[in-house]
Order: structure tokens, then C-alpha cells, then sequence
């Protein structure tokens, strides 16, 4: 079982970060720092690898990057001039700390770390046939089938059995590893997830995000092309493009909410792009009111270009608590009923006798935009309008993102009506699949045979094959798989 957000449970869990660095004294301290500013894609435990030119040094752990490297000794013992590191929230595998990345492995042609931010559809079944030729998994994440891959590849270097590897697997990621001559990053043909790279003094840097150089003061250089590999040893930074060329498609999910506002992702500010969406509701979706409030912290870019657009004054009408635990306490009924409270509190006084448009990046299940909507009319608002982000989300994610079982989405269950209905509100619209990708520069709307996104958890239109699951439109999943 997934650890659980008791009085969070209506939003898309978070994929996963991955960082590398290589060339400087201190690169464990500077992985560290850079998984504290990715802690936003996953909460659920963090691991760094390091090495100091004769061994590998690790340390993992369940729990937040700062609970875990926060101690001195801790970082001390992690030497070395090269290290990758990881933070993750499961999609596939258990909480447990034999889950928890990079994994390492003693191979015969020398160590190799590595960490995955993604899924892979095809898991199963190559760990089905790896497992019949004799190799023994330890974890049940589905990393280590790359690991098995590698080390079962007939190859003398390292880079060229994860090519191996990689030619053997579907599914959405991207890759940082680590080897005794260097560091390797590659993210997949087709893009889905994201990958840049920076430059430190004489280092470079790998990480899912741009606010991870921030944090260092390192350069931005680019990104990391979709089925690129980028190798960096002493020699200095190499590039290999090993796999076929596929149509670009980006998870459009990490401009409507995963990414930090502050990162630049494939070259479009997160946070602009998010007030653009905003806009395009107002225009799509406006509605007469007295105020436009952002559910925090993710609405509150859309709901600043929804304000702008329709020239109707934005308030903090809604406060969020940020110091409530992950687990807290068993939730009983009443306590979960309670639970929105925790983290959410009513500015009554931008609220009380007001016509509210309250702005969302997504519905998932609905049930804490019940509880929102529940919140905002008792403290005394007259009206109370929902306005959502992003397309309705009727599809689950396969490629790195855990969503629930299709049935357990309510855009899959209900129309707009009826949606409107069960969360309370008196109205609720979405922006439309055409409005949101002219928000993110395509004038014409979505191109039905060449996107430019994956965004499969609107259409249903996965670019990459489900091979572990019933059919290609269908989300019946595999046994690991997270639900």
C-alpha cells in the first residue's frame, strides 16, 4: 500500500526528482541542496550515491531530503567529487526502504548507481523473463529491471549496456547514473519526462528541474533532448542520440501543476504558463462575481490570469496551513470530515456576502473540492463558482504519475452537471483541451495527429504502450502497480 493523504486525496500524486552533478569536492552537500528544491515531486524518502574516486558511498532513507541529510555526519560520510540523488513518491513498488533510489549495483565491469524519475509499462513482463533466466530482485520497484538489464548486457562499458537496457524497455523517464568514470543522464524518445542540464564553475549538473540549479547558483544550459544520452566524465560533456527518433510528447501535467512555479520547463516559464491557462478560462468560462480565490498553493497563478482577464479582484480568500504531518493521526469519519481544516482555513473576511469563482488546477476524485466548497459557504459567501485549470482528468497516468484506478476519477463517472452537483458548487466549467494548448503557444489548439504533449489523462491518447496492462485504452493495472 501507498502511504496516504488523508485530507489531500483529490489531487495527482507526485512523479519523482532525480539530480547528478560531477566535478566538484563537495558533490553530495550540492546533491542535497538540489533534491530540497525538488522535494515537491516526491515526499516520500530520498537517497544520494556519491564517489570519491575508489568507492561508493550511499545513504537512503524514508522521509523528507531534510530529515534525511540534515545531519553533518551524515554528508561527511558521503565523500566524493560525483553523486546522483533521488526523492521520490512510489508509483510502482511499495513505501519500503528497499524501494527507495538510487540503487546500486556491484556490476563484473565495475559500480553503477542509478535513479529514475517515470514508469515503465513493459515492467512486468521483462521482469518475468529476467527472473525465468535466474536474477533476483530485491526490491519491487521497476528501476531494477534496468538494473538487471544492464548487468546482463553483453557490452564492456557501462554506457553501452544501459543503451542495452534502454532498447529493451517502453515507458516514460528519465534516467541520471552514476559510474566510477562519470555520470549519465538520457530521458526517453519520446520526452514524457523532464531532464536539464547546467553548469556549476567547472561542474555540470543533471536535475528534473530548473529551480535545482537555482538553488546552487548554476547555470541553465538546456534541456536534455527527448532520447538523448548526456555523458559526463574527466574528458568533459559528450552526447549520443542511440535510439529511434519518436514525436515529442511532453507531460503537459508538469505546466498545469507538478513542476515549481519558479522552473523554466522546455523553455516555458512554469508559473506564465499557468496564468495563461488562467486567462483562457476567464475567456472560456466567466462567470459575474465579486472575487477570484485560488485553492493554494497550486491555483493561485491560474487564478492571478483568471483575475487579470476578467478584471475581477484576486484575494488570499483561502489560507493554507503548511506545518500539517503527512500522517497526523488515524482519520476516523468524523475526523476526516474535519480533516480540509488541517490544511485549508476560510479568509472570511474576503469571503462573507461575496460571489466567489474559486480557481483549481484539477479535480481528481473531488472530494476535498467538496469540502473547499463546503468551507467558502460557511463563511458566507453567496455564490460559489468553481473554475478548473486544466481539462477534466478521465484517464489514469501509466508514465510516472500515480493517479487512481480510472473508476475512482470522477470526470470518468460524471459530466459537468453532475460533477457539479456532488462537489456543491454553483457552477463549475474546465478549460477546454483547445484553450489550454493555446495557453501553451499553439494558436490552432491541439493537433489531433501530432500534439506535442502527452496528455493522455484528458484524451485517453497514451503515445507509449501499455504492455503490462489489459489493452492500450484500458486501465486495469498490473499487481506492483500503485493504485
Amino acid at each position: 500500500m501507498l502511504t496516504t493523504h488523508p485530507f489531500d486525496d483529490d489531487k495527482l500524486r507526485e512523479e519523482c526528482g532525480v539530480f547528478a552533478i560531477y566535478g566538484t569536492p563537495d558533490a553530495a552537500a550540492h546533491t542535497a541542496l538540489g533534491l530540497h528544491a525538488l522535494q515537491h515531486r516526491g515526499q516520500e524518502a530520498a537517497g544520494i550515491v556519491a564517489f570519491d574516486g575508489t568507492q561508493f558511498n550511499a545513504h537512503r532513507a524514508l522521509g523528507h531530503v531534510g530529515e534525511t541529510f540534515a545531519q553533518p555526519d551524515v554528508i561527511g560520510r558521503l565523500n566524493g567529487h560525483a553523486a546522483i540523488g533521488h526523492t521520490r513518491y512510489a508509483t510502482t513498488g511499495d513505501t519500503l526502504l528497499r524501494n527507495v533510489q538510487p540503487l546500486f549495483a556491484d556490476l563484473a565491469i565495475g559500480g553503477f548507481a542509478i535513479a529514475h524519475n517515470g514508469n515503465l509499462t513493459n515492467n512486468q513482463a521483462l521482469r518475468r523473463r529476467l527472473v525465468e533466466r535466474g536474477s533476483l530482485f530485491q526490491s519491487t520497484t521497476d528501476t531494477e529491471v534496468v538494473v538487471h538489464l544492464i548487468a546482463t548486457a553483453l557490452a564492456t562499458a557501462v554506457v553501452d549496456r544501459l543503451i542495452d537496457a534502454l532498447r529493451q524497455i517502453n515507458g516514460a523517464y528519465s534516467f541520471v547514473g552514476l559510474m566510477d568514470d562519470g555520470i549519465v543522464g538520457v530521458r526517453d524518445p519520446n520526452g514524457v519526462r523532464p531532464l536539464v542540464l547546467g553548469r556549476l564553475g567547472d561542474a555540470y549538473v543533471m536535475a528534473s528541474e530548473t529551480c535545482a540549479l537555482d538553488i546552487l547558483g548554476a547555470d541553465f544550459i538546456r534541456d536534455v533532448e527527448p532520447g538523448e544520452m548526456v555523458i559526463v566524465t574527466r574528458d568533459g560533456l559528450t552526447s549520443r542520440h542511440p535510439f529511434p527518433k519518436a514525436s515529442r510528447r511532453f507531460c503537459i501535467f508538469e505546466h498545469i501543476y507538478f513542476a515549481r512555479p519558479d522552473s523554466i520547463v522546455e523553455g516555458t516559464s512554469v508559473y506564465d504558463a499557468r496564468k495563461r491557462i488562467g486567462a483562457e478560462l476567464a475567456r472560456e468560462a466567466g462567470v459575474d462575481a465579486d472575487v477570484i480565490i485560488p485553492v493554494p498553493d497550486s491555483g493561485v497563478p491560474a487564478a492571478l490570469g483568471y483575475a487579470n482577464e476578467a478584471g475581477i479582484p484576486f484575494e488570499l480568500g483561502i489560507i493554507r496551513n503548511h506545518y500539517v504531518g503527512r500522517t497526523f493521526i488515524e482519520p476516523t469519519d468524523q475526523i476526516r470530515h474535519l480533516g480540509v481544516k488541517l490544511k485549508h482555513n476560510a479568509n472570511r473576511a474576503h469571503i462573507e456576502g461575496k460571489r466567489v469563482v474559486l480557481v483549481d488546477d484539477s479535480i481528481v476524485r473531488g472530494t476535498t473540492s467538496t469540502k473547499i466548497v463546503e468551507m467558502v459557504r460557511a463563511a458566507g459567501a453567496t455564490e460559489v463558482h468553481m473554475r478548473i485549470a486544466s481539462p477534466p482528468t478521465t484517464h489514469s497516468c501509466f508514465y510516472g504519475v500515480d493517479t487512481p484506478r480510472r473508476e475512482k476519477l470522477l470526470a470518468s463517472q460524471m459530466d459537468i452537471e453532475a460533477m457539479t452537483k456532488f462537489i456543491g458548487a454553483d457552477s463549475l466549467a474546465f478549460v477546454t483541451i483547445d484553450g489550454m494548448y493555446r495557453a501553451m503557444g499553439k494558436p490552432e489548439g491541439r493537433n489531433s495527429r501530432d500534439p506535442g504533449f502527452c496528455d493522455a489523462c484528458f484524451t485517453g491518447d497514451y503515445p507509449i504502450p501499455l504492455i503490462d496492462f489489459t489493452d492500450g485504452t484500458s486501465d486495469d493495472r498490473v499487481s506492483v502497480l500503485a493504485e
